[in-house]
């Protein structure tokens, strides 16, 4: 695979100028860098944010090659759920570029089945709309020993331990973790620990606020390298998934579910919708209604306090994540994107694509 990088403008997930230029730079340079790329056969761009997508649209344009569109959130609706953008002008002129880019797509691929209901709905061709759905490595993600030493060094040597790992952003309110913890505290629940590790634009807030109440059962770590994720993984008893309580997030999929249920983690799950329907099929975690403390705080206690409920939530989540592995879910797309470049062009496919997308 060969990855071609460009320059962009990067700032924090903080105010609305500095980050559109940031997304602006990005689907300007990568058009350009594209532009250079030989023997293209199809186009893929990927969201969020969807200036990728044009940048992908425009490409596919200048190629006159088929352009695929990968939907991994819905764009602009994701920000009006979370209120970073309240002018309903700006917004609804979104929604019209959002809705252009899925009719000029050659294929919609979308990461939930609820996410392409959505799509139907609002007028676009069934026959090009295809679901692969967030998944997991089962090779690096399964059960494995806690890591003791990294356990001393973080003080959670001897606590039940549930953690959130993955973005601290305005979508994920996080404080009802806090406020758990609060609870956990004055209910002298002193054996159970709350892990909270990643960045992101509410990171410092919540810092802030852990430390005015004095939360001492609260530890925040920062960002890692990917390949040390593993060792925080294996620390947890529970994994919480949490997202703000708003209709859109009913139709999302947060990918670390696949991770915790592979790793063989309890998932205490409070998200409703569709990955709630995941948790309850496959018996591999514990409902908690959407920013409510109180509750989590009582699922907190009840996982902790049973070790048998927790070996049997543990038992499920390999089972159930082999139907979500990324080697199959990789062959779905690819078979996609041959589909694709058939109706386009003989042969079906060569070894050529380009990928339009951040990492």
């Amino acid at each position: 695979i060969h990855v071609v990088r460009v320059w962009s403008f990067i700032t924090a997930n903080e105010g609305f100028v500095l980050r559109t230029l940031d997304y602006v730079s990005y689907m300007m340079t990568a058009v350009v860098a594209a532009l250079f790329v030989r023997r293209v056969d199809v186009v893929i761009a990927t969201s969020p944010q969807f200036f990728t997508a044009i940048a992908g649209y425009l490409t596919g344009l200048f190629k006159r090659r088929p352009f695929v569109f990968e939907l991994r959130d819905l764009w602009p609706e994701s920000i009006r759920a979370v209120g970073a953008i309240r002018s309903e002008q700006v917004l609804s002129a979104l929604e019209r570029l959002e809705m252009f880019l899925y009719r000029r797509a050659a294929a919609v691929v979308s990461v939930t089945h609820a996410f392409r209901e959505n799509l139907i709905r609002r007028g676009i061709d069934p026959g090009k709309v295809h679901v692969v759905t967030n998944g997991v490595d089962m090779a690096r993600f399964k059960p494995m020993p806690r890591d003791e030493r990294l356990a001393r060094s973080l003080g959670l040597e001897g606590y039940f331990v549930a953690g959130y790992i993955g973005t601290h952003g305005l979508a994920h309110g996080l404080g009802t973790l806090l406020d758990a913890a609060d609870l956990l505290r004055k209910n002298g629940q002193n054996n159970i620990r709350i892990l909270l590790l990643g960045d992101g634009a509410e990171k410092e807030s919540l810092k802030s606020r852990a430390s005015e109440i004095q939360l001492d059962n609260v530890v925040f770590v920062d960002t890692v390298p990917k390949d040390e994720v593993i060792r925080y993984w294996s620390l947890l008893d529970a994994s919480v998934i949490h997202l703000r309580d708003t209709p859109l997030f009913e139709t999302v999929i947060p990918s670390k579910l696949f991770e915790s249920m592979a790793m063989g983690i309890p998932i205490l799950h409070g998200v409703r919708g569709e990955s709630a329907c995941i948790v309850e099929a496959s018996k591999a975690g514990l409902l908690f209604e959407t920013e409510d403390a109180t509750n989590l705080c009582s699922q907190l206690i009840v996982l902790a306090g049973d070790e048998a409920l927790r070996s049997r939530l543990a038992g499920k989540g390999p089972v159930a994540a082999q139907f979500y592995d990324r080697s199959a879910l990789a062959s779905h797309m690819l078979d996609v994107i041959a589909r694709v470049v058939c109706k386009t062009k003989e042969p079906a496919i060569s070894e050529a694509s380009i990928d339009v997308g951040r990492n």
